[in-house]
């Protein structure tokens, strides 16, 4: 069975790599929270998804239109059982390794090095100065 919604096919395909089916996955429409008054207090516009099979959950309440946020709803349930089957392997979980990677301060004995190149090189660069002939 299809997804009620239209989603992209490369999200289709990592569904099917799961085996996350249509009907394993309930869904409510509820009121949402925060800002947005009369609006919000009345209307259901936030999308809950649970993943029966694993009990994964998901509230989305992004957008203002219902059927954006049932795409997003989606989209982000497809992305969290695939990180809870992967795991370290998940695309996810690869891209917050690579920015925690970047942000980490580098160890004293790194930093120790790369200070030296930089001196060499500064050493370097310095020796290339204007040089007199006059004698």
């Amino acid at each position: 069975m299809e997804f009620p919604v239209k989603l992209a096919p490369d999200l289709l395909e990592k569904a099917a790599r799961l085996h996350v089916e249509a009907e394993d996955i309930s869904e409510r429409f509820v009121r949402g929270s925060g800002s947005g008054g009369q609006k919000i207090n009345k209307t259901s516009n936030a999308v809950w998804l649970k993943h029966l099979p694993t009990g994964i959950e998901v509230k989305v309440q992004k957008h203002r239109e219902l059927t954006r946020n049932r795409m997003s709803a989606y989209k982000l349930l497809i992305l969290k059982i695939e990180e809870r089957v992967l795991g370290a392997e998940s695309e996810r979980a690869k891209k917050v390794f690579k920015i925690r990677k970047q942000k980490m301060r580098r160890s004293r004995k790194a930093k120790e090095k790369m200070l030296e190149e930089k001196a060499k090189r500064g050493n370097v660069k310095k020796m290339r100065g204007k040089v007199d002939f006059k004698e």
